[in-house]
């Protein structure tokens, strides 16, 4: 099964996005082109669907991923981090000249 954690530098872009908005959830962007880039909402601003798959939580932000994409990933366990450049055009880390990125690694079995 999988997990997610943070970097310490993506709980420092966390915490200074809570500070301007408040509380935040995560959800794990499935598109062909942002495949690795969590997108980051205030928290009652995204919809969760009924089968997306909470993750766990990381700097308190609670982590979702939808139904299809952890089927491809459930054996990956993913490491959210920043690097520089601009956020998803909704996410709540654009305009900040980094963003959010995710890198994986497999879960041992």
């Amino acid at each position: 099964m999988s997990t997610v954690t943070a970097t310490p530098e993506a709980l420092d872009l966390i915490r200074e996005i809570v500070a301007d908005h408040g509380p935040v959830l995560f959800h794990q962007s499935g598109g062909c082109c942002d495949g690795s880039s969590p997108m980051c909402y205030p928290q009652g601003d995204f919809r969760i669907g009924d089968r997306d798959v909470k993750l766990g939580e990381i700097g308190g932000a609670p982590f979702y991923i939808s139904a299809s994409q952890y089927a491809a990933w459930k054996h990956t366990d993913l490491i959210i981090d920043v690097v520089a450049g601009r956020g998803g055009m909704f996410s709540l880390d654009n305009g900040r000249e980094k963003r959010f990125l995710t890198r994986s690694q497999l879960c041992s079995i």
